[in-house]
Parts: C-alpha cells; structure tokens; sequence
C-alpha cells in the first residue's frame, strides 16, 4: 500500500500544474450558475415542502440478508462501516467547504468495486438524519445496483434520463433521506444518451425537485467506454475507486489525468485491501 501510494505521489508531482490547475475555474463556472439556483429554490421553498416531496418516492425495505451477501454494511454503525464512514465526513467537509453538491464515482476498470462503494457510501449517509442524498445509476452497459438492493419493479433510469418517463417512477427511497435512481436492464448507447443536452437538463430538473445535499453518480469504469468522460462536465468532482492488486499504477496514474482534464479529483479509494496495518483497523475495538 505504501508502494502504491508513493507511486501515485511520483506520478501526480510529475505532471505540470497547468494542466491540473484548469478545470476547477472550468467546473466553478458550471457549479456557480447551479448553486446560485439551488439557493434560490431553498430560499423559495421550505425544509418541510422537501420532506413532501421526497415521501412521494416508493419506499422500499432491502433484505438484510441479501445486503450482507453483497457486501452492503453500512446501512447500520459496525466496525466494518467505519471506512465508508470515514470517507463520508471526508467527503462531505470537501465538499461543503467548496459548495459542491454533484460527485461522480468511477474506476479505471470493471470490477474495482465501483458500485458497492457508491451504495455503501450512500447507505453512511443515509445515517445523517439531516443529509439528504441520491445514488443514480449511470452505469448503464452493465447496471447492477437494482440486483444488489434487490429492487423489484419499474426501475430504468435510463427512460428518465431520455425524456420519455418521469424520473420519480424508477426512483426508491430507503428511510426519510436516501433516494436510489437504478437501472434493471442495459442501455443502447448511453453514451450518446449522458452526452445529450436532454439528461443534463432532467438531471438539472432532479435537483430543483429534490434538492439533494449530495448527488453521487455511479458511472461506468473510464476505460470501458466513453460514457464517464460525456457526463463529467455535469459534476464537481470526482472520486477514482482503484482495485488492490489488480489495477495498475499505469492505470490509476492515466485515470486521474483524464479526471483532472474534466473535473476535479477528490482522490483515489484503494478498495479490496487485504493487508492492514494496526492503525488502519481502527474501530474494531469498538462494540457497536
């Protein structure tokens, strides 16, 4: 790990500031206009016409059992949930401090963990009673957020997201404050489909509605496609989830210069780690 992450030290101080330095002015630009709506609509609408709003999304109750199989833990406070708890706070400091509300989340290639990251950090969140936050599927060649929740019913973003169906329909609500956007089955060409002024503008039309704290964005993994790179400039940041053993220091190095040409980068998540230390177990101790 320390390897690792010495490596990515190299490889970032390496790069010229110049380029790393431009997208935030490209991003506040686009975040400035979105805020200054939000604002607005929190000025215009009370805390308790929120709360209406979000109650109209079908609730659903996931199976415990089905969670655990899927390595989903954070819905309660364990010793286990303590990463995604730590990466919460982090994550919301960053981003309250920078006014950011929009985070997409992806990793260099398929099977990094990308999607279980997302509903665990999203789940986390979900245990801040005065967060509000929405987890929607973009990931839509091969979606699997509907599988691991055990999601039943009309759950296809991708129509909303098209302008063909209303996004409350394939949206579910877990407690007072979590709201899921998935997908059941894939997508043709949604890369096309994330490139299009029509999504941007639906999923500009979901904020004003819900106004979320927080809107994360689970996106396909950057070398599979080109559909991460065609929504990027909708988001603030961006977090890389990076696979233990398996993604390359190559890999990782690439993918934070395609983030940072496009938005900025949060950091990168090293997800399945075997080898801890003492100290990064902390919380273990803990009965919770």
């Amino acid at each position: 790990m320390e390897r690792i992450q010495a490596a990515l030290k190299k490889a970032r101080e390496s790069r010229t500031e110049q380029g790393r330095e431009k997208p935030d002015t490209q991003v506040k630009s686009r975040g400035d206009s979105k805020n200054n709506d939000t604002l607005i609509l929190h000025e215009d609408m009370a805390l308790g016409d929120r709360d209406e709003t979000w109650k109209a999304i079908k609730s659903f109750q996931p199976s415990e059992r089905l969670l655990n199989r899927n390595r989903i833990i954070s819905f309660r406070a364990c010793p286990e949930s303590v990463p995604y708890d730590v990466m919460r706070t982090k994550l919301l400091q960053k981003m309250r401090s920078k006014n950011w509300t929009r985070i997409a989340i992806t990793s260099p290639t398929a099977g990094a963990g990308k999607t279980m990251t997302c509903i665990n950090l999203a789940f986390s969140l979900s245990r801040q009673s005065d967060i509000h936050s929405m987890l929607l599927e973009l990931d839509m060649r091969r979606p699997s957020m509907a599988r691991m929740l055990g999601l039943k019913g009309s759950c296809q973003l991708a129509r909303a997201l098209a302008g063909d169906e209303a996004p409350e329909k394939h949206m579910r609500r877990y407690g007072k404050n979590l709201i899921f956007g998935s997908n059941r089955a894939p997508e043709r060409n949604p890369a096309e489909l994330l490139q299009g002024s029509r999504s941007a503008h639906v999923v500009d039309e979901i904020e004003a509605q819900f106004r979320p704290d927080i809107m994360i964005f689970d996106t396909p993994p950057l070398f599979a496609g080109d559909d991460t790179m065609a929504f990027l400039d909708q988001v603030d940041c961006a977090l890389l989830i990076a696979e233990a053993e398996k993604s390359t220091i190559e890999d990782i190095d690439k993918s934070e210069q395609e983030l940072a040409a496009r938005t900025n980068v949060l950091g990168v998540v090293l997800n399945k780690c075997r080898y801890l230390s003492r100290h990064e177990e902390y919380g273990k101790e803990y009965g919770y």
